[in-house]
């Protein structure tokens, strides 16, 4: 698989960064249940797909796409289960230690699912 380019990670940084602000603006104005909605979109997904054209073509832009796409449910099914998770913790301990606990369980089924199943 070819490396990916410059400009199309700085595309990606800059979609990524713009999704983070419109959350953060949205939560402000409308609430956090609006702003949470906005904040699980996924910016940097769609954003390597629409700049995977810059760096693949033909068969190859259709495999990175489908490849991309499966790790994205993947990582999307991962977010789900940490919004369960820090949604239980950060009202148990606090918003510092849970948040500790939540991202170390984040990072223990990342590893699990990155090690077993990719």
């Amino acid at each position: 698989m070819a490396e990916v380019s410059i400009s199309a990670l700085f595309i990606r940084f800059v979609l990524g960064g713009l999704a983070v602000v419109l959350a953060t603006i949205v939560s402000r104005k409308l609430g956090e249940k609006a702003g949470g909605i906005f904040a699980a979109f996924p910016a940097v997904y769609l954003a390597a797909l629409l700049t995977a054209s810059l760096d693949f073509s033909g068969d190859e832009l259709i495999s990175y796409s489908i490849l991309l796409s499966e790790g994205a449910i993947v990582g999307m099914v991962i977010n789900i289960i940490m919004a369960i998770i820090a949604g239980i913790l950060i009202p148990k301990f606090g918003w510092k230690r849970g948040l500790t606990e939540a991202l170390g369980c984040w990072f223990i089924i990342s590893f699990v699912v990155v090690t077993f199943i990719g």
